[in-house]
């Protein structure tokens, strides 16, 4: 009953203490009766038993006590409060647009990109238990590895199933938002994003990447763009007649074009040179998103002292009956 209640004349409850000298008086009152009477032998009492009417008597005290109490919580108004906030972990459709080219096995970050991305995934995931996630891989082209969902275990699964050569080499950025945004179009969740990871540039497909931006801004889509890669070259495997050798490599990286997606999307460009700026970026996303869709917290109070004076009147009404039939001798 008194689970998330609040008093609107807390000072009312005061009055309680003032219960505790008429309790005192009430049990002194009924020890001097007791002792007024005295007999030289209890012999002949032994067997007698105490009357109902005299536990009754001392029930109707503890029925009045209770009544009044009760009046008073109603003097001091109880009211439950109810509460609504939209939170950050709620209703947050995410997209992942990843490049799986060739490219993505340079050794910059460890033990490659591909695998530093889809770990730093995967713990991104497992954090974000109340959103609906998917994932799309691009290269030359691009297709949905998985559709949003709520099952992450799936997701995961699937995350890790990615790898280099699944579809035709080259780096379709534009292909792979636009699969993104068709993935989310629908949605009609409160917040809409996609986190698009490449080490490129566009070089594949039928849509520009800065013509797949506009889409996304129209339906109201932010895209996070993430270049992942070090500055200036980076270490590279290569088949050779003599097996696998690494080559240094030039890191090439459009970063205006990703800058400008992010831009048209009211989202943000990040540059990730290791595995821990990967990391910091992921998070960094999760805290800007909590910025985005934070929005005022909302109350209402309701009236709770019906109950209490329902209860306090049957309580006095039991009282009164009980006086007038049963203990009206006893008045």
């Amino acid at each position: 009953m008194m689970h998330n209640i609040e008093f609107a004349n807390i000072g009312f409850l005061y009055l309680l203490f003032g219960l505790i000298p008429f309790v005192a008086w009430y049990i002194w009152k009924n020890r001097s009766i007791d002792s007024d009477v005295q007999l030289a032998s209890l012999q002949a009492f032994k067997n007698t038993k105490t009357s109902y009417k005299v536990y009754l008597k001392h029930f109707l005290f503890g029925t009045r006590m209770l009544a009044i109490s009760l009046i008073i919580i109603v003097l001091a108004r109880p009211q439950s409060t109810d509460q609504w906030k939209n939170v950050s972990t709620e209703g947050i459709d995410i997209v992942l647009a990843l490049d799986i080219s060739s490219s993505m096995l340079a050794q910059d970050l460890k033990p490659d990109r591909l695998k530093a991305a889809v770990n730093v995934a995967e713990d991104f995931i497992k954090e974000r238990i109340n959103d609906r996630i998917g994932l799309v891989v691009f290269a030359g082209e691009s297709f949905t590895q998985c559709p949003i969902t709520s099952d992450h275990d799936v997701l995961i699964n699937l995350l890790k199933n990615v790898k280099t050569g699944m579809i035709e080499d080259g780096t379709a950025i534009g292909m792979g938002l636009a699969n993104a945004v068709n993935r989310l179009k629908e949605s009609e969740a409160k917040s809409k994003i996609v986190i698009l990871l490449t080490d490129g540039e566009n070089n594949k497909g039928d849509i520009s990447p800065l013509t797949a931006a506009e889409i996304a801004s129209n339906f109201q889509i932010r895209v996070y763009t993430v270049g992942v890669g070090t500055r200036g070259q980076a270490p590279y495997p290569v088949q050779t007649l003599f097996g696998t050798q690494t080559q240094m490599m030039d890191v090439n990286i459009d970063e205006p074009t990703l800058k400008e997606i992010s831009k048209i999307t009211d989202g943000a460009y990040f540059r990730a040179t290791d595995n821990q700026s990967l990391k910091d970026i992921y998070k960094e996303i999760e805290q800007l998103e909590k910025t985005k869709i934070n929005v005022n917290e909302f109350s209402s109070k309701n009236e709770e002292f019906f109950i209490y004076a329902l209860i306090a009147g049957l309580l006095l009404l039991f009282e009164f009956v009980a006086r007038q039939t049963i203990l009206k001798s006893m008045s």
